[in-house]
């Protein structure tokens, strides 16, 4: 329990030429959410992939509750879960099939058990016997975060948690995560576009562009440094090249 949640240290991701994530460092304490930010090709999805082990990194070192995810990433992986809409679920399983399967994927005691209390949480359990192929975007989402939290993850890694859902959908995934998160006390790091769930959910947040981190900070104390708003006018001088961030990206270019 001594050790973070994440310790990323000058993590690089080459492709050929292309450097996607570049000299990256950051540290997550445990029960905290950290909100990871940027633009279409900022690195963010690169930087997640490399946590889950699904990428190997050209150098630099993850560590993941204290253990070495290059070199034992399996003793981590029972205790980590990932949801992002964009990853589809076996489209000819049926849901129930689909989290049975993750279930015991992951470890999990009692499953049936399990399966009853996550479909009761997650409202799913009227399109159980559904082929997750024939749900809505709403649904889909619902069952992608059952499929995460099937296992009481202490990390939980989103990427674009609510995109495509409409407000009172995305509401009820954002008041989810946030009662998940203080009833476990686990640890979430968030990559979304959506200013306003980054200002509601996360402690902390690093700002990325060019596979490096433009800034970090806790979202009151971004929108003071750059004299805005909120989060959205802070995005968006990102964006369009003010803030201080900018200068350490041109000195380290």
């Amino acid at each position: 329990m001594d050790h973070p949640a994440i310790e990323v240290a000058r993590l690089r991701k080459e492709y050929g030429k292309i450097v996607a994530v570049d000299e990256l460092s950051f540290v997550v304490p445990r029960g905290a959410v950290l909100g990871l930010l940027g633009g279409n090709g900022a690195g963010k999805t690169t930087t997640i992939s490399m946590l889950l082990g699904l990428l190997v990194p050209t150098a630099g070192s993850i560590r993941v509750l204290g253990i070495d995810m290059l070199r034992d990433r399996y003793r981590a992986l029972p205790r980590m879960n990932f949801s992002s809409p964009y990853v589809d679920l076996p489209h000819r399983l049926t849901v129930r099939q689909n989290l049975d399967f993750y279930a015991r994927l992951y470890g999990v005691r009692d499953v049936a058990g399990r399966l009853r209390e996550i479909a009761d949480r997650l409202q799913v359990g009227e399109f159980l016997e559904r082929p997750a192929g024939k749900l809505s975007a709403g649904q889909k989402t619902r069952v992608a975060l059952a499929k995460a939290l099937i296992n009481r993850p202490d990390v939980l890694l989103l990427d674009e948690p609510t995109a495509s859902l409409d407000p009172d959908t995305a509401d009820w995934v954002r008041t989810l995560l946030k009662d998940y998160q203080a009833e476990t006390g686990a640890t979430i790091l968030l990559a979304s576009h959506n200013m306003a769930e980054v200002e509601r959910l996360c402690d902390d947040v690093i700002m990325m562009q060019e596979g490096r981190v433009f800034e970090r900070g806790a979202p009151p104390d971004l929108i003071a440094r750059f004299g805005r708003n909120d989060m959205e006018e802070v995005f968006l001088d990102m964006a369009r090249g003010r803030g201080r961030g900018l200068d350490v990206l041109k000195k380290a270019g």
